[in-house]
């Protein structure tokens, strides 16, 4: 107690016991006695930081709070994508696994309904759609070689007029450079030469070949599985959730699924309209080859925006090689004819229903996806954001009250 009154006091001095308040106690022998009471003391403990914090802006406090976590998100992406692209020979096949179980999933659903057995179901879903590919295939190859002849005919005509003019036209370009002697010499000491180059590239491509198969049968069994008991799968994907969360989490994926499954069937509607209005125009115009070019725009339009006009390219080129410049120029407007429908009416009327999605989003995905996979990441791109854009947006509206758990709207 002297201790406590000199450190109270300071100086070393003792405060009076007249001056400390006095409380009412009871000894042990009941007597009543009075006991001094200390009185409460307020320290204020001053942080030496806390005056550094003041001295920070508040638009830097969230600049820096906002930073580390840009920064730790992109960092979490790329190393996604550093992964994705390391195994992207079991990734790819993956991805178009799911793009064909969310176009093929409601065949397998209708078939079921219809009492087929569920196995039975997916096996002819997917055979029906290898019977698609096959016949896709079958229509290309077929038609190049029932006109081969003629279009052969053409490209060599075209080839001839295009040297004439290249020799006696403004450029004067010297004729041994059309001469076929000086291009066979030309070839044949190229190929004794590199003969280490060409074995390289032949090891590539009968190693692409290798991979294309591996990933090809891959792709069929995820396909199958996929179809057979795609939820179930899902479910145990699930189990890497918080208990808590995965209700949420199983509503905006199946909200997200939803939307990608009718992006896929609006994809394939816009590419069967163009496909159909070029195999239109190129009979017309009398383009050797018409369903062979229909087919490959129709391929080609699964890369939004870009895909078809690359894609009908083509036909201009074939056009302006078999027929003349005059009908190439008529394959051209109609291309352009074709796109604008489709980006003016099909694209609004599908897609929009669809999933929506801003054309700016969509082009800055389909630059994104060619930076970072080629083709491959441009097909699979504006997909990926239609899944992630709905997923994100319904667990964003989803927020649970932090005292009750309760997830309200």
């Amino acid at each position: 107690m002297d201790q406590l009154r000199r450190r109270i006091g300071g100086g070393g001095g003792a405060i009076p016991p007249a001056l400390l308040p006095t409380r009412t106690g009871t000894r042990g022998d009941g007597a009543d006695t009075d006991v001094a009471e200390i009185p409460e003391v307020s320290v204020h403990v001053e942080d030496v930081n806390s005056r550094f914090n003041e001295a920070v802006p508040d638009g830097l406090h969230v600049a820096a709070a906002w930073g580390w976590r840009v920064i730790v998100v992109a960092i979490m992406v790329a190393g996604i994508a550093y992964v994705l692209a390391f195994l992207s020979e079991v990734t790819i096949p993956l991805l178009v696994a799911v793009l064909l179980t969310a176009l093929l999933l409601p065949v397998t659903k209708r078939l079921h309904t219809w009492g087929v057995n569920r196995g039975l179901a997916t096996a002819i879903t997917v055979l029906g759609g290898l019977v698609v590919i096959a016949g896709v295939l079958f229509l290309i190859v077929s038609s190049i070689v029932s006109q081969s002849s003629t279009l052969g005919t053409n490209v060599t005509t075209g080839f001839n007029q295009l040297a004439n003019w290249l020799q006696n036209g403004p450029l004067h370009v010297s004729a041994t450079y059309f001469n076929p002697n000086e291009w066979v010499t030309r070839i044949t000491d190229w190929v004794k030469t590199s003969q280490d180059t060409i074995t390289t590239y032949a090891a590539e491509i009968g190693s692409s070949v290798g991979h294309f198969l591996a990933g090809f049968a891959l792709a069929l069994f995820s396909l199958f599985y996929f179809l057979h008991n795609g939820r179930e799968i899902f479910a145990f994907l699930l189990r890497f959730f918080p208990r808590k969360s995965r209700a949420r989490v199983d509503r905006a994926a199946l909200n997200g699924w939803q939307s990608l499954s009718s992006y896929v069937r609006a994809t394939i509607l816009v590419a069967l309209a163009d496909g159909v209005g070029v195999l239109i125009a190129a009979l017309i115009i009398g383009v050797p080859a018409a369903p062979a070019l229909a087919a490959l725009v129709f391929l080609g339009a699964f890369v939004p925006i870009v895909g078809a006009f690359v894609s009908g390219f083509v036909a201009v080129l074939v056009a302006l090689v078999a027929l003349g410049w005059v009908q190439a120029l008529f394959m051209l407007g109609a291309i352009v004819l074709v796109m604008e429908l489709e980006s003016h009416i099909l694209q609004p009327f599908l897609m929009g229903r669809a999933v929506k999605i801003h054309p700016l989003a969509v082009l800055l995905a389909i630059a994104i996806g060619i930076i970072l996979g080629g083709i491959i990441g441009a097909l699979f791109a504006v997909p990926m954001l239609a899944f992630v854009k709905t997923f994100v947006q319904h667990l964003s509206d989803e927020l649970p009250n932090p005292e009750t758990s309760v997830v309200s709207r």
